[in-house]
């Protein structure tokens, strides 16, 4: 009988643990993910800002972070450098990442 209460007691510490790790990963993947887009969405701004594509930059940003399926909540272009910020949810938590692109300073 001890050994039963043990083994269930095992299981579920093993089961508990692995639910945490599994909400930690689900985090991380999505920071990468959301680093990624604004990333892209930095990079394909200043490309727009700077003439190298053409377009509005913000618009174009708008449409990576589409694609990326998060949202672009800030866009600012101060003459070649663009700044963005793009948003998702992890379930009921908000997540946010920035990025910069433009000529070195």
């Amino acid at each position: 009988m001890a050994g039963t209460l043990a083994a269930v007691g095992l299981i579920g510490f093993a089961a508990a643990l692995s639910i945490g790790l599994a909400g930690v990963g689900a985090a991380a993947v999505l920071g990468q993910r959301l680093a990624g887009a604004a990333d892209a969405a930095a990079l394909a701004a200043a490309d727009a800002a700077s003439g190298a594509v053409a377009g509005v930059p913000c618009e174009l940003a708008e449409t990576l972070a589409a694609a990326a399926a998060v949202e672009l909540t800030a866009c600012e272009v101060d003459g070649l450098t663009a700044t963005v910020t793009v948003a998702a949810q992890l379930g009921t938590l908000p997540a946010a990442a920035s990025a910069r692109a433009g000529p070195p300073r």
